[in-house]
């Protein structure tokens, strides 16, 4: 491989920015990705895939090349400098370039290998809460598959295709798929590819979902002709499956705390043909009391951790802290005990995460059962999803019928 110095300068900004002023990886990736508008798809996907390694990376990386946070300019051109020797990338007669001790880097980072935090790259906090969590065992797998780039999943939009004939459009624009046993509305893109620019996704016919967050609408049981509350619906992705499988019949009340979210469920919403969808910002308490024991289904997607989808987010790992993972708790639990009083009875409730941790999952579902606002309510059953198992994302869902 051959590096552009633009390519590279973008590279070297984009480190800058998500290290050193807080940008998200995605937001950074998609600001280099206008500077130059002749670039090919090939230069597009080196920008983009090296911004991510970079930052999947960053600790590994860090410790290889001793710099800390914040980078100075210097810094990011030796993590740069890192990811070409461990990639076995030829040098360019740059001045940023210069003296690159690569045997060292070698040495060092077959050292590094050795000591799980640095080989999976993560955060001390993180390697000790996984362990105490999920034990040293599934935790070392688990990280391990944590940080393997992320497949993209298709979702198919029943309302308006079926999944071999999504296929086929597809196929017709060039992008190949195949579907995943056991996840009905699934495809696999068989090679990285920018789907939102089809001509399918603006007929509707497919959101992007992981196959593991597909799995949620289908363990919540809806039947068409029901009133489904989706009590943190956020953009929607789980909200649409839902009402696809109600076949846009029965009601659907998608509420969230922020309603630039529900604005974006509004428009995909319209693109993929869905009509009962009602959005409800949650500023107040009113719209819960105003639903108490009438709805036969609730989802509850809890904010969590995000440690479930650490490769879909590799910045998480930095920018998430140990505060946050506890506070979160806190707030999982007052969600599930307010908002379970909407089921009414013989009504189910599904409780679900992209946490791997059991503190953040089965233990909230212990502790709701033996609360007061549980007691009204059965365990049915629950599904831990890992990534190093599936594949997929890390889940929990959890469904509970109430008496």
């Amino acid at each position: 491989m051959r590096l552009h110095r633009n390519l590279t300068f973008a590279v070297i900004d984009s480190i800058r920015d998500i290290f050193n002023e807080g940008v998200y990886a995605d937001k950074a990736v998609e600001k280099a990705l206008k500077r130059d508008k002749r670039w090919g798809a090939r230069d597009r996907k080196f920008v983009a895939e090296t911004i991510y390694d970079i930052v999947r990376w960053n600790r590994l990386y860090a410790e290889i090349a001793d710099v800390k946070t914040p980078y100075k300019r210097d810094d990011i051109w030796r993590l740069f400098s890192v990811w070409c020797v461990l990639r076995g990338i030829k040098f360019p007669d740059w001045n940023q370039m210069q003296n690159v001790p690569e045997r060292r880097i070698k040495g060092r980072f077959d050292e590094l290998s050795k000591i799980r935090k640095f080989r999976e790259s993560i955060p001390d906090w993180m390697d000790e809460l996984g362990v105490s969590e999920l034990g040293e065992e599934l935790w070392t797998k688990e990280i391990a598959a944590q940080n393997v780039l992320a497949d993209v999943i298709l979702r198919t939009n029943t309302l308006n295709i079926t999944k071999e004939k999504l296929q086929k459009e597809l196929e017709a624009e060039s992008i190949f798929t195949k579907p995943i046993k056991n996840y009905p509305e699934a495809l696999k893109l068989e090679e990285r590819a920018n789907v939102f620019k089809t001509s399918a996704f603006h007929n509707g016919y497919f959101e992007v979902q992981d196959a593991s967050s597909q799995l949620v609408a289908h363990y919540l049981q809806v039947e068409p002709g029901m009133k489904v509350v989706d009590t943190c619906a956020g953009a929607g992705g789980k909200t649409l499956h839902i009402a696809s499988l109600m076949q846009n019949k029965g009601q659907i009340i998608a509420m969230d705390i922020y309603e630039s979210k529900l604005k974006k469920l509004k428009t995909r919403a319209k693109r993929n043909k869905v009509h009962n969808i009602e959005l409800k910002v949650l500023d107040t308490t009113k719209p819960i009391k105003k639903l108490y024991n009438k709805a036969d289904r609730v989802l509850i997607d809890a904010p969590c951790s995000g440690l479930g989808v650490i490769r879909r987010n590799p910045d998480s790992k930095w920018k998430l802290q140990p505060e946050f993972v506890e506070n979160i708790k806190k707030v999982q639990q007052e969600i599930l005990q307010s908002y379970s009083k909407m089921v009414k009875p013989g009504g189910k409730l599904v409780y679900a995460t992209c946490s791997i941790l059991p503190s953040e999952n089965q233990q909230q579902i212990d502790k709701f059962l033996t609360s007061e606002s549980g007691k009204d309510f059965t365990f049915v059953s629950d599904n831990k999803v890992f990534a190093h198992k599936s594949g997929f994302d890390g889940f929990y869902m959890a469904l509970l019928e109430k008496k």
